[in-house]
């Protein structure tokens, strides 16, 4: 007899941090589910969700064993509403949290919970599942079991990278990386900090905000300074994270003048390299591609960090620099008995929208060379 699971719906409450703290040391990592994360999005009405927390009621003091944020999202005001595995918009990773050893029991408990849920949708949307995470089979086998067939959408290779693999020590980019901070270091005294204090991370993404806002991404309205609802929300979150020592951003400098930011998550022994930003004015010297270099390095010299996850595509400049991937999948289901009129909008939308993504990228690589080799979409067994 498995373990006696319990499932509560509830909105995102920021008294979860020691039950959350208790889960990641034992759980697969997500920083984007962590509560102080879904607190700042409530507190600034950045996004409309719902935390499922799954418990372990045999455990005599009430274990918390499951974490699944979802966000709920409809396109239009008529528009049906659907469920969304990335809580909001800037998170990259839709995996719940979950304990490893109940996985079998939590998952078919979130879907349960779903379903029998009035305040939530049977539609639910899982962009950006890791298929390497302990949760990714269970959902399959429990939508077999309940002969659901997943809609799958895309597959992607996402740079990562451990200590014992994926860090590439030769070759061409290696080459150029030293002749790079070689010529940076003849500039002045060059440096690589990360303060993880919160005050030093809040002052820190301040200027990431303003190297984002100065570069190309300011110029075409896409830099989170250009919208101030994006702003106020990524500022609460990078407070509510550096709070509890889950965020920072390290700064490369040359005589004191910030050329690179990067800003870092943290969850359990993973790190989130979430956003780059740096000096157009220094760009011959690779900025970016240099801090991210050193920062590996650092993260994983010392400081209890086992993996980086780089929350970027695989034809990101992380790419050049990591060996490692995990492949990433976009899936979308219908817990319910049949495949409701909403299921059938949101597979249109989406089918619609990796039709024409698709259709940019094959021009893109037209123009700039070679596409990539494609991942295979196997039917899930």
């Amino acid at each position: 007899m498995g373990p006696m699971i319990s499932v509560t719906i509830d909105s995102p409450n920021p008294d979860l941090g020691p039950h959350w703290d208790d889960l990641v040391r034992r759980a697969s990592s997500n920083v984007f589910m962590n509560p102080a994360a879904i607190e700042a999005a409530r507190a600034t009405g950045f996004a409309r969700i719902e935390m499922l927390l799954a418990w372990d009621e045999d455990a005599g003091a009430r274990k918390l064993v499951g974490v699944w944020a979802l966000r709920l999202r409809k396109m239009a005001p008529f528009w049906p509403t659907i469920a969304e595995a990335l809580p909001y918009n800037y998170a990259f990773l839709a995996s719940p949290v979950v304990d490893p050893a109940y996985v079998n029991a939590v998952i078919p408990a979130f879907f349960a919970a779903i379903e029998k849920s009035p305040s939530l949708p049977d539609v639910v949307s899982l962009h950006e599942l890791d298929t390497e995470d302990p949760s990714y089979p269970a959902m399959l086998r429990e939508l077999a079991v309940r002969g659901v067939a997943p809609l799958m959408l895309s597959a992607s290779a996402r740079p990562f990278v451990t200590p014992e693999f994926g860090i590439k020590r030769s070759g061409s980019t290696r080459k150029k990386l030293r002749q790079d901070w070689n010529r940076l270091t003849a500039l002045g005294a060059v440096e690589v900090v990360n303060d993880r204090t919160p005050a030093g991370a809040a002052q820190a993404f301040e200027t990431f905000l303003a190297l984002e806002k100065a570069s190309w991404k300011g110029e075409g309205g896409t830099a989170l300074l250009s919208n101030p609802r994006d702003a106020a929300f990524v500022r609460r979150l990078l407070q509510n994270l550096a709070a509890r020592g889950d965020a920072s951003v390290a700064l490369l400098l040359v005589d004191g003048e910030a050329i690179a930011a990067q800003v870092l998550m943290y969850c359990g022994t993973t790190a989130y390299t979430w956003k780059t930003a740096f000096s157009a004015a220094y760009a011959k010297y690779s900025p970016g591609t240099l801090l991210i270099d050193k920062i590996t390095e650092e993260l994983f010299a010392g400081s209890g960090i086992r993996a980086i996850n780089s929350c970027a595509a695989e034809a990101s400049f992380m790419a050049q620099l990591w060996a490692g991937r995990r492949t990433i999948v976009d899936l979308l289901v219908d817990l319910g008995p049949e495949k409701s009129l909403a299921y059938r909008l949101e597979a249109g939308r989406q089918l619609g929208y990796q039709y024409l993504r698709n259709w940019r990228n094959r021009l893109r690589h037209r123009a700039s060379g070679p596409a990539p080799k494609k991942l295979s979409l196997a039917a899930p067994p």
